[in-house]
């Protein structure tokens, strides 16, 4: 089981929900329903995670700045 964080924020005539944590979003005519969309979402998006047995090669951090 994990925590994740959520945004929810209006546009147009849906609720958009964005998960901070990992780059899931969904949608719904409501608040709670745009969240329960985004839970179905992340549960899919997770089910297709990298396998337990596979080597991960690299993690880095970036950085991004504006010019100036």
């Amino acid at each position: 089981m994990a925590t994740l964080t959520a945004a929810v924020y209006r546009d147009g005539a849906v609720y958009v929900a964005r998960c901070l944590d990992v780059e899931v979003t969904s949608e719904g005519s409501t608040v709670p329903e745009a969240l329960t969309n985004l839970q179905e979402a992340l549960e899919l998006y997770f089910d297709d995670e990298i396998p337990a047995d596979t080597t991960v090669v690299a993690v880095n951090t970036l950085q991004v700045g504006g010019r100036g």
